[in-house]
């Protein structure tokens, strides 16, 4: 009887212990996250209500990119897939500041949102974004339903919204944003629930392993999701939304 009590105190310890680190990462993750957030929109504001600085992308007038605009416009995606094919490679500090590094280029990308969108209707998107966020990752955490089974078929529909959106580069199809805007806002709203569970689910999987390092690279990553399922959830929102200047 003394050896039963023993074991299920150790145990009872180390799920107390898995609880508290689990706290600790999801602190991490959300932490890192508004670090890139906050890093975005200031840059997006700085460079967007300077017009020195944003006709080195764009036509001021007519917000059309030029090249190395279309290279920032770019840059971000080609980013994601570096940093998710070398992160194995990187220190975690190392992954952490790759991020950071990209949630800057993010902002040049952002930019002209400042020009093309009222100040006040860009607070009013955001406001609505942070809370459907929040609602929406809240419920990824809490839920015991398993929703491992929507990645497959959000992720396809990230790809489709891809394509959708280089062609509508070449057409300037209202009709076709339009489509696009609202698909982009559900698609993003089912990986934010998506992508908070994963975050959790995979804590649980590998803390037993102990290792730090791997944790952290994984805080990061969980980080860099979520701030993708935001930023595009705001866009989208902000293209339904938002009214112009």
């Amino acid at each position: 009887m003394a050896q039963f009590d023993t074991i299920r105190t150790a145990s009872g310890a180390r799920a107390a212990e898995i609880d508290e680190g689990l706290r600790a990462h999801m602190n991490k993750v959300y932490g890192t996250m508004s670090v890139g957030m906050l890093i975005t929109f200031a840059v997006a504001w700085a460079v967007g209500s300077t017009p020195q600085l944003l006709s080195v992308f764009r036509d001021p007038v007519t917000l059309s990119p030029n090249i190395l605009g279309w290279i920032v416009m770019f840059a971000p995606l080609a980013m994601v897939f570096g940093f998710s094919a070398g992160i194995n490679r990187m220190s975690a500090a190392a992954a952490q500041l790759f991020f950071y590094a990209f949630a800057a280029v993010m902002g040049l990308s952002m930019s002209w949102i400042f020009v093309a969108f009222t100040g006040v209707s860009i607070a009013q998107v955001f406001l609505v974004t942070s809370i459907a966020f929040a609602g929406l990752s809240l419920y990824g955490y809490v839920t015991k339903k398993d929703l491992s089974g929507m990645g497959t078929f959000l992720m396809m529909g990230v790809i489709g919204l891809i394509v959708a959106m280089v062609i509508n580069l070449f057409l300037q199809s209202p009709a076709i944003m339009f489509a696009v805007s609202i698909l982009g806002v559900l698609i993003f709203a089912g990986l934010t629930a998506y992508d908070t569970q994963k975050i959790k689910t995979t804590y649980l999987q590998m803390a037993q392993a102990g290792d730090q390092e791997w944790l952290g690279k994984a805080a990061i990553m969980g980080a860099l999701n979520l701030y993708l399922d935001f930023i595009n959830m705001f866009m989208f929102l902000l293209q339904l939304l938002g009214n112009r200047e």
